[in-house]
């Protein structure tokens, strides 16, 4: 009975088998296990199925067409060239380049053995070299001893301190170092060691009124504040202290300054030969070194140059102060590439973001300045040491200053790696598309940056008209009742406390302060070096004034950021909105920090005065 219903000389059917439901990635379903030939015979039933290309019914057509032929025959072709480039070609280029630089190497120490012309190309030699040597060596051949000696020494060392000891002792070893490098060494004029205690006590301040409105004080990861400000002291005083470290950031702004003179044969071409040095205006000076930068930019970007930096600075602050993936890249980009930019880096993760994440890439934003405005500082005359190493400080300080006022409550998406999403959109087609693309994209950025300043400059004069009449029918004069009057004495403590010498000069620096937080960076710089009344600065209020300027907390980046984040995700445009102000803030606080440690080190005034100037 239990087999009626089977036909004769059919075999029945089995039950299903476990193995029956797998299936491979391909989505077929592996054979079936058994003691007979059955599996071997339908997996040949299958190939040949696979190899018998499939037919509509209808079509009676078996030759293919000559189409088809000369796509068949391009695709072989692009094949074959692809196996060749990664088979010989690549080697033979590699071999050429590592022999280039090596050559001018060699070339550099027969022709400058007696100087320093040789440092240059060795550097270069050297990062090519190891950049070769790791496409055929894998990394993880030198980063494992590296590894292995870090989990024998540091990691063993931390390990015996108990855990709730380990902070305290770290805030500690940041305090002793803080103290021993700022007053260890000897005194100078405009200098002194009562200079250096005040900005000691005005970064102590700024730390404290970012803990006493701290969301949640409880929550504040003391890990990240410590780190961010050790690290933060430490560039400052290689920077500031050490002649291997001056050489270096005066080597890099050397280049910055040469390459802006790159963007003078274009406006001579575009005018007559030396037309700038005989007409030093905005337009002539500050807005072509603009558009070439960014069309620079672009082009590296294109390249991979531009992402591999980024990603290695990201890897650093994200294994140092323990931030997330999405706050490290923002962060290690925003000096970069600027604060719009940064953020398109992690366009797929902004939806996803915290409420403490989103204050931290908005605060990346506010307190740095981008390289495509950089290099117009430098076109002006700012310090260059000072406008390069406050972009490098301006990291780990984001970072500890954002945590400390707005600390992570929620988990985070990007916990535990680092990642920029590959560009998707807009992609450019080659270098000369993307190099185009940055030149179009530079002139809409200094067209903007020219179009704000004249109507910010144009509502500054209207306002100081209406403010001197009001200040003369209230009998006013002297001084005249002007805007930057009255945001000088609003930020007259701030001056105080980063150290400004006290023989006149702390108004005038609070008028500064006040022009970049109620106008922006740019007018303040241009006050800075045009203005006469700035022009008798001493050294050291001039050398803090720079490092305090430079980032873009102002109410005109208030709206900017929000409505790039907001654009980017739409979802989370009231999030947004609710911790710009403060993120704002948080960005021109750990700015001042900044200018706080440049006023507890600086040591040699002169030395960088000469610099910005020559």
């Amino acid at each position: 009975m239990a087999n009626e219903n089977v036909l004769e000389g059919v075999p029945p059917r089995e039950s299903p088998q476990p193995q029956d439901f797998i299936r491979h990635s391909n989505g077929h379903a592996p054979p079936a296990i058994s003691s007979d030939n059955h599996s071997s015979y339908a997996q040949e039933a299958f190939a040949e199925k696979k190899a018998i290309p499939e037919s509509h019914p209808l079509d009676n057509s078996s030759e293919p067409s000559g189409q088809d032929v000369e796509a068949g025959r391009k695709a072989a072709f692009k094949s074959a060239a692809r196996r060749y480039y990664k088979s010989y070609f690549k080697h033979v280029l590699y071999a050429v380049i590592w022999l280039l630089f090596t050559g001018w190497w060699i070339a550099g120490l027969i022709l400058h053995r007696y100087d320093l012309g040789w440092l240059v190309p060795f550097l270069l030699y050297l990062v090519i070299t190891l950049r070769l040597i790791f496409l055929y060596v894998p990394i993880s051949i030198f980063t494992r001893p590296v590894h292995w000696a870090w989990k024998s020494t540091a990691s063993r060392l931390v390990s015996m301190i108990p855990e709730h000891f380990r902070i305290p002792l770290g805030a500690l070893v940041t305090i002793a170092t803080i103290l021993v490098g700022s007053f260890a060494s000897a005194e100078a004029p405009g200098n002194t060691r009562a200079d250096r205690a005040v900005s000691l006590f005005g970064l102590l301040v700024c730390i404290f009124c970012l803990w006493l409105t701290s969301r949640n004080r409880r929550k504040v990861n003391w890990h990240t504040v410590v780190v961010g400000m050790l690290v933060q002291f430490i560039v400052a005083l290689f920077v500031l202290r050490t002649q291997v470290g001056y050489d270096i950031f005066d080597f890099i702004s050397m280049l910055a300054r040469e390459l802006l003179g790159f963007a003078q044969e274009g406006v001579d071409f575009l005018t007559t030969t030396d037309f700038e040095s005989g007409h030093p205006y905005f337009l002539v000076t500050v807005i072509p070194a603009i558009i070439f930068f960014v069309s620079l930019v672009q082009l590296l970007y294109y390249t991979g140059v531009l992402q591999w930096a980024i990603r290695k600075l990201a890897v650093f602050f994200f294994w140092s102060m323990r931030v997330s993936g999405a706050e490290a890249v923002v962060a290690a980009a925003s000096p970069f590439i600027g604060q719009g930019e940064s953020a398109m880096l992690i366009k797929p993760f902004i939806a996803h973001c915290t409420m403490a994440e989103i204050h931290q890439i908005m605060c990346s934003g506010y307190a740095t300045i981008a390289g495509s405005v950089l290099v117009s500082y430098l076109s002006m005359g700012v310090n260059a040491q000072a406008l390069i190493s406050s972009c490098v400080m301006s990291i780990p300080a984001s970072l500890a200053c954002s945590k400390l006022r707005w600390p992570e409550e929620e988990e985070t998406l990007t916990a535990g790696r680092v990642i920029i999403p590959e560009e998707t959109e807009d992609r450019p087609a080659n270098l000369l598309d993307a190099f185009s693309k940055g030149a179009w994209l530079g002139i809409k950025i200094a067209g903007m940056i020219a179009a704000t300043l004249l109507c910010i400059i144009s509502l500054i004069g209207l306002i100081d008209g209406l403010l001197t009449w009001w200040g003369r029918y209230l009998n006013i004069n002297n001084p005249t009742l002007t805007l930057d009057l009255i945001v000088g004495y609003i930020c007259y403590p701030i001056a105080f406390l980063l150290g400004v010498s006290r023989d006149g000069d702390l108004l005038k620096v609070g008028k500064l302060i006040g022009l970049k937080l109620v106008a922006n960076e740019f007018v303040a710089y241009s006050a800075l070096q045009t203005d006469p009344q700035y022009q008798d600065l001493s050294n050291r209020s001039r050398l803090i004034a720079t490092y305090a300027l430079a980032g873009f907390a102002n109410i005109g980046s208030l709206g900017n950021q929000i409505g790039v984040l907001a654009q980017l995700a739409p979802s989370r445009g009231g999030d947004v909105s609710r911790v710009a102000v403060s993120a704002m803030l948080t960005g021109a606080i750990s700015t001042f920090t900044s200018a706080a440690i440049a006023g507890l080190l600086i040591q040699n005034e002169e030395q960088y005065m000469t610099t910005a100037t020559s």
